[in-house]
């Protein structure tokens, strides 16, 4: 049976599909309608392995002549020659595949360019990325105009002020005059042959690369219930954060605050973890020095009385730090975990004067 390889409806049926294998079997037509015809099988679930076994199409093969009959619709599209068509299913669809990164009018004018230079696909591989890249440049320089022969001859001028070598220098020349498109852009290549000022090559910087060597250089976000006094609900009803390895970061879709924490043993075993700030006297032990502000981390998730922790609880309405020699009959809120006082800053003015010694 006669089936139409531009049908792109993914519905077969067996003898349709058998049909259309058997057309690929025997190269039936041009290569645009073999990529044609994968695309249309694959849309109807036959994989390119199946393909493959039934056709001879390996599954690389099958991907190229898919994605460079797309690439031919495109020319398609932009209403070129016949004489270019023609040329492209000569066959061509390695130099049209590397055409897929551009915009539907640069594969129109790449791909000119391409047949009149008698171009193969790395060549034409070449001339797509850097157009590519020399489209989006936001000014164009002085003399090239936006065109892929311009593009390239940019290039091959740039490239040839930065070599030394004569001989290199010279081939870069002769490839950017093949290339160049307009006067100008000609013109600024031939000034090379009289001006060998060389312009050296700016070398990209290192990346700043590290690694981190101690889990305690990343941080454990958690969640920051705010400053006695606080009530119960308070805390009980902030949202856990979950983390994220290898770098512990967090969803976190609450409207309150967090605070980053060293990534210690203690800090990383607690299950549900909710810092709490408070003032150092309002702890169940005094602490030397002045009041300060403290921080204090406490577990939720543990709530089973031991003799050798200090649980958050409930006095009244407001909660409180508390150690129990004896298993309380009060509800336990959580478990401290840690008590952190802020890093010790010293005289921040003496920082800023020239040290004096004494003669």
């Amino acid at each position: 049976m006669n089936y139409n390889p531009q049908d792109t409806s993914p519905q077969l049926s067996e003898e349709q599909a058998e049909e259309l294998m058997r057309s690929l079997l025997h190269k039936e037509g041009t290569w645009v309608d073999w990529g044609k015809t994968c695309q249309q099988l694959q849309k109807a679930g036959y994989n390119s392995q199946t393909i493959f076994e039934k056709t001879g199409f390996q599954a690389s093969q099958q991907n190229l002549i898919i994605v460079a009959a797309q690439v031919y619709d495109s020319l398609l599209d932009g209403q070129v020659s016949e004489d270019l068509l023609s040329y492209y299913r000569g066959p061509k669809s390695d130099v049209l595949y590397e055409l897929r990164i551009l915009k539907q009018n640069q594969r129109v004018t790449v791909a000119k360019l391409a047949k009149d230079k008698s171009l193969d696909h790395l060549e034409t591989k070449d001339i797509a990325k850097t157009f590519q890249t020399f489209s989006l440049m936001p000014q164009l320089p002085p003399g090239f105009t936006l065109d892929p022969g311009d593009a390239m001859a940019y290039q091959c001028w740039k490239q040839a002020k930065q070599k030394k070598d004569l001989q290199a220098r010279t081939r870069l020349i002769a490839k950017g005059l093949k290339y160049a498109s307009s006067n100008t852009a000609r013109g600024a290549i031939e000034k090379l042959l009289s001006d060998f000022t060389v312009t050296p090559e700016a070398s990209e910087p290192l990346m700043p690369l590290y690694r981190v060597e101690n889990q305690e250089e990343i941080s454990r976000i958690v969640p920051l219930a705010g400053n006695l006094p606080l009530n119960k609900n308070q805390v009980l009803g902030v949202e856990k954060i979950d983390t994220v390895s290898p770098f512990n970061y967090v969803n976190y879709h609450n409207t309150g605050s967090v605070v980053p924490l060293p990534s210690w043993q203690s800090v990383l075993k607690a299950v549900d973890p909710v810092a709490i700030l408070c003032q150092s006297d309002g702890l169940p032990q005094s602490l030397t020095g002045k009041p300060e502000d403290v921080l204090v981390l406490i577990d939720r998730a543990v709530t089973a009385w031991d003799d050798q922790s200090y649980f958050l609880v409930e006095e009244g309405e407001e909660l409180t730090f508390k150690w129990f020699a004896e298993s309380p009959s009060c509800p336990l809120l959580g478990q401290v975990i840690i008590v952190l006082r802020p890093k010790k800053i010293f005289d921040e003015n003496n920082l800023l004067e020239p040290w004096q010694m004494d003669d």
